[in-house]
């Protein structure tokens, strides 16, 4: 038997009693991975298929080596080896505003004006760059002719689109259809205080046409759908993928694969971020990596479990960085490597990443030619849609109110993390984390009535789901969540 080490990501380590890394014992990767879902049984869900096959959007890696490609499971280990579980991570879904999902302006795309020589201030402008020969007149031209499209302008899409300005890329179209919150300032430098309530990309293109006049920028104020993903594609040279959920994800990578552009992914979670670069004409795409998504109630999003609001900075300029490479052409671009960042370590890891033979996308054999229906396929409703697997019973504030007022009040149970719970809850509340919630329903079994609640509603909805499943009855979810309860019921509650 080997001994060798685990190392658990950010969003698994509260599944793992908080480690990052975990020793164990065994002759295999797959013995490894087992034993430690015995020795920490709450990940086996998230590792594993109730089959007990290893889940999709879950890849190993021994060492920097992706066990896909020497014998899965089954690959030996010896003493000292690292064992990496890296899963799929986008942030989960936006908990956009209803107003602003359905706002939906046309796009606007100027016309690309003739490419005339340098003049005196944007040589002056540019310098730092004409000084190096890996850019030059010549290179700085070639980002004045290039067009990158980023999707989404909040925590990634923000620095990567200011640093791509500044530099001097001739068009940057951006797509997003919400309006700036007062939460998104902590990490969305793009914006000012002056700017909430506003459509992002109309402070958006304000902002960066004031950096510099001499960028073109293009908004696009709807959603990224299956309808409209190649029409806004087609006119880019690179795609850089500043999205926060799988279904606007993987539209990103089919879209591009499909139209031969580089997609620059970026994704972040806690402390923790991922940046690679997918271009199927010379390496692999996402779907290489993570062939099928995760089921949207195993990752919460940044707004459930927070980020440091650094991360998204660093994260965004290697997108930008990236871009830069790609258009100049110089240097080596992450294709074929996915490049890991842990921020409370400060370290950086190196993955490789290698194209899958049978992907249905990009390989040979590719059996997929065209966009799917994503919200489907990655589990969740579409914008307007009932939840996948049905309704499930809600509560208004109001009439929780009336209730908690009653003789016979609902058990009353927050579904939230520690952190959000110190920041505000309800009287009566019982804190019992989503996470811990299967393990501990024997806590639940004799109330009369069952009331979740969470931030917005989302969690609660997930967490009401499966106690249905488990046999419960009398279980309802809190209509938008404690935000809701704020802003109809008690003001003085703090939102966030």
């Amino acid at each position: 038997m080997a001994k060798a080490t685990i190392k658990v990501p950010t969003p698994l380590r509260s599944f793992a009693g908080g480690q990052s890394e975990v020793a164990v014992e065994g002759s295999t990767v797959g013995g490894l991975i087992r034993q430690l879902a015995e020795v920490h049984p709450a990940l086996r869900r998230h590792l594993f298929s109730p089959d007990g096959q290893l889940r999709n959007f879950v890849t190993l890696y021994l060492n920097d080596e992706d066990v896909r490609y020497l014998q899965r499971d089954a690959t030996p280990v010896k003493d000292g080896d690292v064992v990496s579980i890296v899963p799929a991570i986008a942030g989960g879904l936006p908990e956009s505003s209803p107003s602003r999902r359905s706002a939906r302006k046309p796009a606007t795309r100027p016309t690309e004006p003739e490419s005339p020589p340098f003049d005196t201030e944007e040589l002056r402008r540019y310098s730092r760059h004409l000084l190096l020969p890996e850019v030059g007149v010549v290179g700085q031209k070639k980002l004045r002719r290039a067009k990158v499209l980023l999707i989404g302008a909040g925590g990634l899409g923000a620095p990567a689109a200011l640093y791509l300005a500044a530099a001097g890329v001739g068009e940057l179209g951006l797509v997003d259809f919400d309006a700036v919150d007062l939460s998104n300032l902590q990490r969305q430098v793009l914006y000012t205080t002056r700017d909430v309530g506003r459509p992002k990309l109309s402070a958006a293109k304000e902002r960066l046409e004031a950096l510099n006049p001499g960028v073109r920028v293009a908004t696009y104020e709807e959603r990224l759908t299956s309808d409209n993903a190649l029409e806004l594609f087609r006119p880019y040279d690179v795609i850089i993928d500043g999205t926060d959920n799988f279904p606007t994800r993987y539209l990103t990578n089919d879209a591009s694969v499909l139209l031969g552009k580089p997609n620059v992914y970026g994704s972040i979670y806690r402390f923790e971020g991922q940046v690679s670069v997918f271009d199927a004409r010379h390496g692999p795409c996402y779907r290489c990596l993570y062939p099928e998504p995760p089921p949207p109630d195993l990752v919460p999003s940044c707004a459930e479990a927070g980020v440091l609001g650094v991360l998204p900075g660093l994260i965004g300029t290697l997108q930008a960085t990236e871009a830069i490479k790609l258009i100049l052409g110089t240097g080596e671009p992450l294709i074929g490597r996915l490049l890991l960042f842990d921020a409370l370590s400060l370290r950086f890891r190196e993955l490789k990443l290698k194209k899958n033979p049978r992907c249905v996308l990009c390989s040979p054999h590719a059996t997929q030619k065209g966009l799917i229906d994503y919200p489907a396929f990655c589990g969740v409703p579409a914008a307007g849609a009932a939840p996948v697997g049905g309704t499930v019973p809600e509560i208004e504030p109001e009439e929780l109110a009336q209730e908690l007022a009653g003789d016979e009040p609902p058990f009353l149970v927050d579904v939230r993390e520690p952190e959000e719970w110190a920041i505000s809850h309800l009287a009566r509340a019982h804190l019992i984390p989503r996470g811990e919630l299967a393990e501990r329903v024997d806590e639940l079994t004799r109330a009369r009535e069952l009331v979740l609640y969470c931030r917005s509603g989302t969690r609660s909805e997930q967490a009401t789901r499966m106690l249905l499943d488990l046999g419960f009855s009398n279980v309802k979810s809190l209509r938008g969540g404690i935000n809701a309860w704020a802003e109809r019921i008690d003001p003085n509650l703090p939102r966030y």
